[in-house]
């Protein structure tokens, strides 16, 4: 398999196997238009498979979205063909509009103008609460 170098970018690195396409759709990648890899189930040191996304453009990416998904996920900024920043992502304390809360009384079911915002209660479970209404959160809950 051959993918070219990126000349100025982003490589989306150490993604745990099979969430490629789920980071994908929720990046919205399928409205940038310059060319962007996929490559799925690489061999890994760390993690045994891992995926990788190249996106041949500097594009700004939600952060909150790649840490909820996946907190192990490096983000390499590259220019000139050179690594010039690399991201190491944690668990966001704070989510804005990347969850929906499911809980029928809550007042963001009820009033469409107001952000759906949840903060993270658990950090070794996880765990994730509107703060309007204290509902938890699942990970499939991603908006």
């Amino acid at each position: 398999m051959n993918v070219d170098s990126i000349v100025d970018g982003i490589v989306i690195d150490h993604i745990k196997a099979g969430n490629a396409m789920r980071i994908y759709r929720h990046l919205k990648l399928k409205e940038v238009k310059s060319p962007i890899a996929i490559i799925k189930n690489c061999k890994s040191q760390k993690y045994g498979k891992k995926d990788i996304i190249k996106i041949s453009e500097l594009i700004d990416i939600n952060l909150e979205v790649l840490g909820y998904i996946d907190p192990d996920i490096t983000v390499n900024i590259i220019k000139d063909q050179k690594l010039v920043e690399k991201k190491h992502l944690d668990l966001p304390a704070r989510l804005t509009n990347v969850i929906n809360c499911k809980n029928p009384r809550c007042i963001t079911s009820t009033e469409q103008e107001i952000d759906h915002v949840f903060k993270l209660t658990d950090k070794q479970k996880r765990i994730y609460r509107c703060v309007y209404c204290e509902s938890k959160s699942d990970k499939e809950d991603i908006g």
